[in-house]
């Protein structure tokens, strides 16, 4: 239990130390790379609290893919951060009426889950023992919702199609591969059989 303890709390500070560094840090590049550690600190304290899956989409998901894909968009882009940031305090006043209406939020679900009680929502999932959440949930997805699971990779494989559709350009004077024709065609228009003569060449 003091083992528990230690790490989560080791966790916990590592992760708002992190965060703290992606907001305040000068430069992009360093900012990612916290977030990174950010990431990589919540999701150990999803597997303390044995969301194994969850932790696993945390480093999959959001490091694997979100966190590298802006530290590459920040690192390949030249981009004038003095120029950006110029026009800062003009949005300052906007940025804590905002922040101040996200804490409003919390204090209220916050308050509203503490009143309420739980327990008869808990009764109606019970957790057993002898599967990981990991395999209750696969089970769940294809069996009661495997229908709406794949349509759900079939609107993100059409997103994916048309974003290539929308940034692909047609440029003059680019050889590209055309494999309609490739595949159609024929033995006579690439191969011409020549007959030479003994000591001559083919001219």
């Amino acid at each position: 239990m003091i083992l528990a303890t230690l790490t989560f709390y080791i966790f916990a500070s590592l992760m708002v130390l992190s965060a703290m560094v992606v907001v305040t840090a000068k430069h992009p590049v360093y900012a990612v790379l916290f977030l990174i550690l950010c990431f990589f600190n919540s999701a150990g304290l999803f597997v303390l609290l044995g969301a194994e899956f969850i932790a696993m989409l945390m480093v999959i998901v959001y490091v694997g893919a979100v966190a590298v894909l802006f530290l590459f968009v920040v690192m390949m882009l030249n981009v004038d951060f003095a120029r950006l940031k110029a026009g800062f305090m003009r949005y300052v006043p906007l940025g804590i009426l905002l922040a101040l209406i996200m804490l409003g939020e919390l204090v209220l679900v916050l308050k509203s889950s503490l009143e309420t009680s739980v327990t008869h929502v808990a009764s109606q999932f019970p957790i057993t023992q002898d599967v990981t959440n990991t395999e209750a949930l696969g089970r769940i997805l294809y069996t009661d919702y495997v229908f709406i699971f794949q349509i759900s990779g079939v609107i993100l494989l059409v997103a994916m199609i048309g974003a290539i559709v929308l940034t692909l350009r047609q440029r003059e004077g680019v050889r590209k591969q055309n494999i309609t024709k490739q595949v159609s065609r024929k033995r006579r228009e690439g191969v011409t059989v020549v007959k030479v003569e003994t000591g001559k060449g083919v001219q």
